[in-house]
């Protein structure tokens, strides 16, 4: 794997999540029922961060749960013999509720299609809509995103690496060739 360029430093990505912030607002201002899920890791990550931007701008504070769509992922058997589980934790009803999917890059579609099915799994949601702070394109399935940080078209020999601090110490999207 070899280093290409850097897509988006701190504060590019807090500009963008801050921009997010405000369409997210905009768009659910009516909606009582309003969660921001996060698909495990670095989408909790972000949904945590939004939220907190939401909070500073619209003063409400939205509640944040989290989904691991490992067991529901369409390649298990590609990903590993023996899958590290994450925690799926849902602090609010999923039924009847506006519920935002949060992940850090949208690419084909098959982790947003793995997280939907978890929520169905666990009630029938209001609406789904989706925030990603990347889209590198290149999709799979129909999936596409409502609210995007930025928009990265990519090679499939590419590799598009999301940092967050909380995780990775610090925050940055870099893009990588895999050749």
């Amino acid at each position: 794997m070899r280093f290409k360029a850097n897509v988006m430093d701190a504060a590019q990505m807090r500009r963008a999540l801050i921009r997010m912030g405000h369409r997210i607002v905009e768009h659910n201002r009516a909606s009582p029922a309003v969660a921001l899920v996060g698909i495990q890791r670095r989408g909790l990550t972000l949904a945590r961060e939004l939220a907190a931007v939401i909070r500073d701008l619209d003063g409400f504070d939205i509640p944040v749960g989290a989904v691991d769509v490992t067991l529901y992922r369409d390649d298990l058997a590609l990903v590993a013999e023996l899958p590290a589980l994450k925690n799926t934790d849902l602090p609010f009803p999923v039924t009847d509720a506006d519920i935002i999917l949060v992940d850090d890059v949208l690419y084909t579609g098959r982790t947003v299609k793995a997280a939907m099915e978890v929520l169905w799994s666990l009630g029938r949601p209001k609406t789904v809509q989706l925030a990603v702070l990347i889209d590198r394109g290149r999709r799979e399935l129909p999936i596409g995103a409502n609210f995007v940080g930025k928009t990265v078209p990519s090679e499939r020999d590419e590799l598009i690496s999301v940092s967050v601090k909380e995780i990775d110490g610090v925050n940055s999207v870099d893009l990588y060739s895999l050749n």
